[in-house]
């Protein structure tokens, strides 16, 4: 253990609980008390980190988790202090039980990709959304508007889309769906019948394969050049693509790629599904417009999630259409019934305008960010000697390109016994093409879990070798 004279508590680190959630619960356990008064300055993170001998981005995230939780506030260059805790409010134990219960979602396992970090949500301020649903607008709380979905949280979701990825589309092209997965499913039974040929990346998004069997479409596959996916053989009804930051091996497609698939979509009447999965993560400059806004809605549908953002519990995601295609999604809905959970839409709406969401967004951005250099760095480092990697300053995850004589099966299946969660690339790639390399998620966790995580995955890759 390791003690700090600041707040006089010890970091455990043979505790199964996060050294960042063991810094929440001394800080939140001192505000409850009294001990830390309203007003009050917190160390800088730099120092605050040293003296605990962690790093500074466990310091950052357990600051950040308690200005969403109400305990901290955060001042434009003059770093942390105590929020007025009020008296109305029930006080929690000085210091919280942090073990998540038996019935409670764990937090991800290391190198799991495409989940954000649960621990990090802002359970206070989307709180307050509710409440103030329920206050103003009950009924919305279970009347969804039509069967495209809450009409407030469609216009919050097209001026999101207009701001951050240049999307002109108005409110009634947007659907609410619930979750990306849902809305390929739609899209695919709007664009498609049975024997019909489908465009799918390779290496993809494993579930659009999945999904196109079960409905006995005839996958195609695109493979990914440094370009982006190239165009496919054959002449599918539509094409599912992730131009912004591919997924799995990240990087963006080119403006030339682009228009060449818009050419082609025109030419042929087909369409394109554009998955924009976590497009809001990235960490140098600002995200890359969509296709869906260079191709000004004309042959793009646009497919879009909370999940990566916000949170996989909600189940929310939306689809954005152009309007020749609204009368088909329409009818497809009415057939299959309305999956989208009615009950958080209007909140979320009000989350979005009042300007949580995005306070939100550039938190876990920031937080992200540290994470995704650190696991750069440790690669860079630690794991030369087994592949190579490039960094795209984007996304949840790296692609790690292993070495030839190592299995990405081998070493998945060893990682899972250790248990840790790394996603072998070959098990993404359609046939013929393939690929051998892990996909490493670095959101879900903190630096010091990864480093710990990082060790069993060098000892798992270090038997494969020979």
């Amino acid at each position: 253990m390791q003690q700090t004279s600041w707040l006089a508590f010890s970091i455990d680190r043979s505790a199964k609980i996060p050294v960042f959630e063991q810094i929440c619960a001394a800080i939140r356990g001192r505000v409850v008390s009294g001990g830390l008064t309203e007003g009050t300055a917190l160390p800088a993170t730099r120092v605050f980190a040293t003296e605990l001998g962690v790093s500074r981005s466990t310091v950052v995230t357990a600051y950040e988790q308690l200005v969403a939780e109400g305990y901290l506030r955060s001042r434009q260059g003059s770093g942390y202090a105590v929020c007025t805790i009020s008296e109305t409010e029930p006080n929690p134990s000085p210091v919280p039980s942090i073990r998540p219960a038996e019935d409670t979602a764990l937090p991800p396992i290391p190198f799991e990709i495409g989940q954000p970090d649960t621990r990090l949500f802002p359970h206070r301020q989307w709180a307050k959304s509710v409440a103030r649903v329920c206050r103003t607008n009950p009924e919305a709380m279970l009347a969804g508007g039509t069967s495209f979905g809450n009409p407030a949280l469609r216009q919050a979701i097209a001026a999101h889309v207009a701001e951050w990825r240049g999307i002109d589309a108005a409110p009634h092209q947007v659907i609410v769906t619930a979750g990306s997965a849902d809305a390929l499913e739609i899209c695919m039974s709007v664009l498609a019948e049975a024997g019909d040929q489908i465009g799918l990346e390779s290496p993809g998004y494993l579930p659009a394969r999945h999904f196109a069997k079960m409905r006995g479409l005839k996958s195609v596959y695109m493979q990914i050049d440094d370009q982006g996916a190239e165009l496919p053989l054959g002449t599918p009804k539509f094409v599912v693509l992730t131009p912004s930051h591919q997924y799995p091996l990240g990087g963006a497609m080119s403006p030339g790629r682009r228009l060449e698939f818009i050419q082609c979509a025109e030419s042929t009447g087909a369409w394109i599904v554009e998955d924009d999965y976590d497009s809001e993560f990235r960490y140098a400059g600002r995200p890359i417009p969509a296709l869906a806004g260079f191709d000004r809605m004309n042959r793009t549908i646009y497919v879009g999630s909370f999940s990566k953002i916000f949170s996989n519990a909600l189940r929310l995601g939306y689809l954005i259409v152009p309007d020749i295609l609204l009368d088909r999604f329409r009818a497809a809905i009415k057939r299959s019934g309305v999956k989208a959970s009615y009950m958080p839409q209007q909140a979320l709406a009000e989350f979005m305008t009042s300007g949580e969401f995005y306070r939100h967004l550039r938190r876990v951005r920031r937080v992200y960010g540290e994470r995704r250099k650190h696991l750069v760095d440790q690669l860079s480092r630690e794991f030369a000697m087994f592949g190579t990697f490039e960094d795209h300053q984007a996304g949840m995850h790296i692609a790690f390109h292993l070495n030839d004589g190592l299995s990405d099966k081998t070493i998945a299946c060893r990682a899972s016994d250790a248990g840790i969660a790394v996603q072998p690339l070959s098990a993404l790639s359609g046939k013929p093409y393939s690929m051998n390399g892990l996909a490493l998620g670095f959101c879900g966790y903190t630096e010091d879990e990864a480093d710990s995580a990082l060790e069993k995955l060098k000892t798992c890759i270090t038997k494969s070798v020979g």
